[in-house]
């Protein structure tokens, strides 16, 4: 029997393989004691065997073996060049153990497959790595590969995971367990509102705030499958892969993405400061890192595809008046780009638009002291447009597919495409000071296709190579492409095209699971929300965009005077704490009243914290319900400040302390009683400090 054990100071994960068979994790969850005998443990989990049954138990591998008898999932579908289905049955050859690495390779000498699991973790953010890679000595038909296969835990009732839509991404479901599969395939060609690859499994009486929990997330921009299987025996396991059958020619080596997991005994949350943790520190790579994030102003909603330069400046001054650091040109400034129908591709400045080219408006956006940014969708490409006409071969898919948004995409595995895109998008960012790129991706793939991925990699790679300094954010029709894949290459999301500061709520008090502040764009919309038709008070829409990375898009021309004071004093606001806000915990906060969202912002050292409680519809009952607080120290005390009291409306008629003074409280009340505050509308947000003394 061998054993393998990885650690950091809050998990463990256990390997054992039973001969010269693969190996199957026997234990992950709270750190083992030092001197724990593996074998014994290995032994006091093995399964009885009992009537109907195989003389043994197949083994939950890493990657479970059809050979060995597996009732399941298998973790590896492969044919040969005939189309001949290949079952593997691998065999030890030798493993690498250093430090916090593990790498096992298997062999299969029969049909000449290699199979080699690669295992890391983090002691920083206590995020595991994991990756499977499959090599060949004949080309064979990949099908399915899971990255190395987990056991879901027992004592688990049910298993949440996120579906969405446009405009209405990072739903949380919840799914009881079940004998059979819960199976989820995204075959859109992008990583998909409708499936962002997360999972979270709670122990039973978890919360956000207690208790253990598990959590996943496959990063991979092309689409994935996530399987969550119950076997008839009662065992669990959970598999992340590319989508199924997205590996459209055969090859000799094929590998997973990395699959990263935690274990957290401090509720979701704990599984969220990981996941954001990780992310910000290991994973983002940003172009200048000390330098602040800036306010984001994106001119899309106020003007569209009208691009007009005495507009375009007057915007641009009063955006920049209320405290815009960043401008943003969306889509219509090259081309003949009057509307969605025509013109991508064409990467060239419209000079009906821009006579004198980009040049003027830079300039201008420059004196105000802001960077400017540019809007692309590198990977699509109207029929009606040169490139098209020029080279319609170079569309992906058949010519009679069903367009989305009046395109096409660009065969992103083609060298010469890449190659017209990287000299297109580098003309523009060679011939100005672009310090940011909107990089968008407005319609699903006709076909899944992995070379797809893989080439738009490459592109950003490349052009992230020779454009060292600028930034990229990750757009696809909002939160279409959000996975730490593409946040290897890029360095923002746009979370959802939705500027519903309601829905944005949601979404965002959701996506903080997996996404941490600086990553996170969250921009303060129309009054009347183009998307919803939904008409806010400015102070709530200011608010839920100061939660994330905050920006503006809308027309700063329709704020009346006192819009224009409470926007910019909450801009001031969220610039005086950004530094620390951008290394923060966001803790999601279990709400006695459901009608109440509520994160709470915590520093890094825990001196110091920001609470956002939302109110997404009208209570049931009269008044507020107290709010918990969570991972403060018992024995501190805390100074307590609601910032924005004087946003209460005339119907909040009592006097609790927090509308007229500060207060100082300990951590244990606060985290046991919890806050109380005042009475408020619907769509309305109590923002509260908090300071150790």
């Amino acid at each position: 029997m061998r054993h393998w054990s990885l650690a950091d100071g809050r998990q463990s994960l256990i390997l054992a393989s039973d001969g010269a068979r693969l190996p199957q994790i026997v234990y992950w969850g709270p750190r083992l004691p030092e001197g724990e005998d593996l074998a014994a443990l290995t032994a006091a989990g093995a399964l009885d065997v009992t009537g109907g049954m195989l003389d043994r138990t197949p083994d939950l591998s890493i990657c479970p073996e059809a050979t060995q008898s597996f009732p399941g999932q298998p973790g590896l579908m492969l044919r040969d060049a005939e189309g001949t289905s290949i079952l593997p049955a691998f065999r030890f050859v030798e493993a690498e153990e250093e430090g916090d690495r593990l790498v096992i390779l298997y062999r299969d000498e029969r049909h000449g497959l290699t199979y080699r699991a690669t295992f890391a973790t983090c002691g920083d953010t206590h995020v595991i790595e994991a990756r499977s890679t499959i090599e060949s000595a004949a080309p064979v038909h990949l099908h399915w590969l899971a990255a190395p296969v987990f056991p879901g835990p027992q004592l688990s009732d049910e298993m949440h995971d996120f579906a969405g839509r446009w405009c209405g991404e990072f739903q949380m479901n919840a799914t009881p367990w079940s004998p059979g599969i819960r199976c989820r395939d995204n075959r859109t060609g992008r990583t998909g509102h409708e499936h962002f690859p997360g999972l979270i499994v709670p122990c039973r009486g978890a919360t956000n705030t207690q208790g253990q929990a598990f959590g996943f997330h496959y990063g991979w921009s092309g689409g994935h499958r996530m399987v969550a299987e119950e076997l008839s025996d009662g065992r669990r396991q959970i598999q992340f892969g590319h989508a199924a059958g997205i590996e459209t020619s055969p090859g000799t080596r094929f590998e997973s993405a990395t699959l990263y997991a935690v274990f957290s005994d401090e509720g979701i949350n704990g599984c969220a400061v990981a996941f954001q943790r990780h992310l910000r520190d290991r994973i983002l790579r940003f172009p200048r890192p000390d330098r602040p994030r800036p306010v984001h102003y994106n001119c899309w909603e106020a003007v569209y595809f009208d691009h007009n330069m005495p507009e375009l400046k007057e915007i641009a001054t009063r955006a920049a008046a209320l405290g815009a650091e960043r401008f943003v040109l969306d889509d219509g400034w090259f081309g003949n780009r009057d509307d969605d129908t025509r013109a991508l591709s064409d990467w060239v400045v419209d000079a009906r638009k821009y006579p004198d080219g980009l040049g003027p408006l830079i300039e201008h956006v420059h004196a105000l002291g802001m960077t400017f940014g540019i809007w692309f969708e590198p990977e699509m490409i109207n029929p009606d447009s040169e490139v098209h006409r020029r080279h319609p071969d170079w569309a992906l898919g058949p010519d009679d597919q069903i367009l989305g948004r009046n395109q096409k995409a660009l065969d992103m595995a083609r060298a010469e495409v890449r190659d017209v895109l990287f000299d297109r998008i580098g003309a523009i960012l060679s011939a100005h000071p672009v310090d940011y790129v909107k990089w968008d991706h407005n319609r699903v793939l006709p076909m899944p296709d992995a070379a797809q991925t893989r080439g738009t990699y490459a592109l950003i790679d490349r052009l992230r190579h020779a454009f060292p300094q600028v930034e990229i954010e990750s757009c696809a029709s909002g939160g279409g492409r959000i996975d730490f894949g593409i946040l290897g290459r890029t360095h923002r999301v746009w979370l959802s095209d939705s500027n519903d500061a309601l829905e944005r709520l949601k979404i965002q008090h959701n996506a903080a699971i997996f996404l941490p502040f600086v990553v996170t764009g969250s921009h303060v919309g129309p009054r009347e929300c183009h998307t919803s038709g939904r008409v806010l008070d400015i102070r709530f829409r200011a608010w839920v965009a100061a939660q994330r990375h905050m920006g503006f898009e809308m027309d700063p021309r329709e704020l009346d005077e006192e819009e224009a004071r409470v926007l910019t004093e909450v801009t001031e606001w969220w610039k005086r704490n950004r530094e620390w806000m951008g290394r923060a915990d966001i803790l999601r906060l279990d709400s006695a009243d459901p009608a109440v969202i509520a994160e709470q912002q915590q520093a890094e050292d825990g001196g110091r914290f920001v609470v956002f409680a939302g109110k997404a519809a009208t209570s049931t009952q009269t008044v507020p319900r107290p709010l918990r607080l969570t991972r403060l120290s018992p024995h501190a005390r805390y100074r307590i400040e609601l910032l924005n009291r004087g946003d209460a409306s005339g119907l909040s008629r009592g006097e609790p302390v927090l509308k007229s003074q500060p207060v100082v409280l300990s951590g244990q009340y606060l985290m046991n009683h919890g806050l109380t505050l005042p009475w408020s509308f619907p769509e309305r947000m109590w923002v509260v400090e908090g300071e150790r003394v």
